[in-house]
């Protein structure tokens, strides 16, 4: 902010609303303008939104280029894999030559502007160079998380129609190699659309057969564009940067499209707002590129703000649990980003893995990806002596919607709570029935946002508008005026997210609105029951799944890990420690909201990025098909979930 600008952050968030177009032109100077642009925001078309309309710039020029000059000797990406021992540091400099190299490559393969790239590829740099190499010639990268099953991994081939296909012989999780050719082939046989080439990357850990004609060596190509000079290529603000298909789609992929211009000023933004880096800082975040957070807070955002950011390919338990807090230590980490998931599994390992090593640079821990349950944002703030700050928001928007902008007013975390609004959201708690905004304390409603979206934001589904608006868009027709002329129609984009707010204006998540079940009557979030059961001491983690039931419509049912298995290791015990938590629940939430059963678990069923497959679970305890479980983390732990239900 301008040294004139309101310190306060409640009047910098009034005023992003009241003087959008002010405030987003200031923000809009954090980056760099090839062109200048001639209108900050056109909502001629809503609920569609252009930003920086007229303006040219280039996502790669922001994050590599314009800090050559100043750091280009400086850390730029720091790659460590504990899956295979390497560890190599690229400076900006260096990375700079990295991403010219892929992109002479790609565009040697016949990708050019508004051309798609399909990157199908483990935690290497070779991703982060072909994320950066497709933005600064003006392609479109769409990148799929690892791994992902040939039926997949296909759809999205046809969806997004790629020229080149960037994939690697192998990933590798918790030491077993994963083989990534042989799904990538079964997918393209199974695509209507075929790629003209495959870029592969061999890394040496699985042999792969090549495909004549088709499939070409990395690096001999690097080899051969050593030195070749690639310009970035100027696009337009609202020129497609790249497609991510959200997690959970079923059917026909949902890629949600994302812009230039707008994508760079929100992460420009956020960096210095929201988490408080400093261009020369290091950022570690735990995420993984196939997912929103990986795309926004290992690649584009804290290179754009000039920092050195940790790609780390690995578990956080592998070699032991001081992994992550070892490289905080090394490479001095000033903020750091990781989901709630993550922190379970770090509850239930050697809590002295947490203080080894020197955590004296980090300033914050930032979680999200999923509701944070109060015990366990209590217990790694305690654990680590850090603040941490929750934030919530969604593939769709590409940066957070609700956390705290200390970077702007230092305001307190309240534990279970992500925060409040962020500066251009404006958020609405609407009435499921009625439609009407609610806006007293502790009112459930649906968590909304007033059009128009801010930047950074997707622009739509890609190549389908009519299920953008009809997927996420409530429209309100405006009211008649005092002249007799309508007012313009207001539209709210909907989170399918449950919430509340407090007297303070903090909100906290209950859960999706597809989350909610139905005993007897009695409307109930799953969210809630399982924050619930998480008091309990005992309980390390914990799922909560609506099943069918023939009297009550639906009961609750719990699947909880305990911090130790013993706990429950006779009948009789965990009859007594189910009977504790039915206790807790009734004390908690009244009786209705009582679980039919409390099952003791070794894990519960998640995608590879930490989430709960809730409906997996749900279908297996309604004995039906489990459906596609491609992203599944361990599909032991639903067979385990099988043979306890018997």
């Amino acid at each position: 902010m301008n040294p004139a600008a309101p310190t306060r952050y409640a009047d910098v968030y009034r005023r992003s609303l009241a003087d959008r177009d002010a405030f987003w032109a200031e923000q809009a100077a954090l980056i760099d303008w090839q062109a200048p642009f001639t209108q900050v925001c056109d909502t001629s078309r809503p609920p569609f939104a252009r930003w920086f309309v007229g303006g040219r710039t280039n996502l790669c020029h922001n994050a590599v280029d314009r800090h050559l000059a100043a750091r280009g000797e400086q850390n730029a990406l720091i790659f460590v894999s504990t899956e295979t021992d390497q560890e190599r540091v690229y400076s900006y400099r260096e990375l700079h030559a990295e991403v010219q190299r892929m992109a002479a490559t790609l565009k040697s393969l016949g990708v050019k502007q508004g051309d798609r790239v399909l990157v199908y590829m483990p935690m290497v740099p070779e991703a982060v160079f072909a994320m950066l190499a497709c933005v600064r010639i003006g392609a479109l990268h769409s990148v799929v998380f690892g791994g992902f099953a040939s039926h997949s991994l296909a759809s999205r081939i046809d969806d997004a129609e790629p020229v080149v296909v960037v994939s690697a012989d192998a990933g590798s999780r918790s030491g077993k190699v994963v083989p990534y050719k042989p799904l990538l082939d079964e997918a393209i046989r199974l695509a209507a659309h075929k790629p003209a080439k495959v870029l592969m990357v061999d890394r040496g850990l699985a042999p792969f057969e090549r495909v004549a004609e088709r499939d070409e060596d990395y690096a001999v190509w690097r080899d051969g564009h050593a030195d070749t000079p690639v310009p970035c290529t100027w696009v337009e603000s609202d020129h497609p940067s790249y497609t991510l298909y959200t997690s959970g789609t079923t059917g026909r992929p949902k890629g949600v499209q994302r812009d230039t211009g707008g994508y760079a000023v929100a992460l420009a933004a956020s960096m210095k707002h929201i988490f408080c880096g400093e261009p020369g800082e290091t950022y570690f975040s735990t995420s993984d590129i196939g997912w929103v957070v990986g795309h926004s807070y290992i690649v584009y955002g804290p290179l754009i703000h000039g920092m050195a950011t940790i790609l780390y390919e690995g578990l956080p338990t592998r070699p032991d649990a001081a992994i992550w807090w070892h490289l905080v230590e090394k490479y001095k980490v000033t903020a750091m980003f990781s989901a709630p998931t993550a922190v379970r599994v770090l509850k239930k390992q050697d809590p002295a893995a947490l203080t080894r090593h020197d955590l004296s640079s980090l300033r914050a821990l930032f979680l999200a990806g999923e509701p944070l349950d109060e015990p366990t944002a209590s217990w790694i703030a305690r654990a680590i002596g850090k603040p941490v700050v929750d934030n919530y928001w969604q593939t769709e928007t590409g940066w957070p919607i609700l956390t705290l902008a200390n970077g702007i007013e230092k305001a307190p975390s309240k534990f279970g709570s992500p925060g409040v609004p962020m500066y251009g959201y404006d958020v609405k708690l609407v009435d499921e029935t009625t439609g009407q905004a609610l806006t007293g304390a502790h009112q459930k409603g649906v968590l909304m946002i007033e059009g128009p979206l801010p930047p950074g934001c997707m622009q739509t589904v890609w190549r389908d508008d009519a299920r953008f608006v009809e997927t996420y868009w409530k429209r309100i027709p405006g009211p008649d005026r005092a002249d007799g002329r309508p007012a313009p129609d207001r539209w709210l984009y909907n989170t399918f997210d449950w919430g509340i707010r407090d007297e303070d204006g903090y909100y906290f998540i209950l859960g999706r609105t597809d989350d909610v079940i139905n005993v007897a009557g009695h409307r109930l979030g799953t969210r809630e029951i399982e924050e619930s059961i998480s008091a309990h001491p005992n309980v390390a983690e914990v799922a909560v799944v609506g099943v069918a039931d023939a009297l009550k419509g639906q009961v609750a049912m719990a699947f909880a890990v305990l911090k130790d298995a013993a706990l429950a290791a006779d009948p009789a015990a965990a009859l007594k420690l189910e009977g504790e938590i039915m206790k807790l629940v009734d004390s908690r939430l009244g009786a209705v909201a009582r679980p039919a059963r409390v099952r003791f678990v070794q894990a519960l069923p998640k995608t590879r990025s930490g989430k709960l497959l809730r409906r997996a679970l749900q279908a297996v305890c309604e004995q039906r098909d489990p459906g596609d479980l491609t992203t599944i983390e361990d599909p032991a732990t639903l067979q385990q979930i099988k043979a306890l239900l018997g």
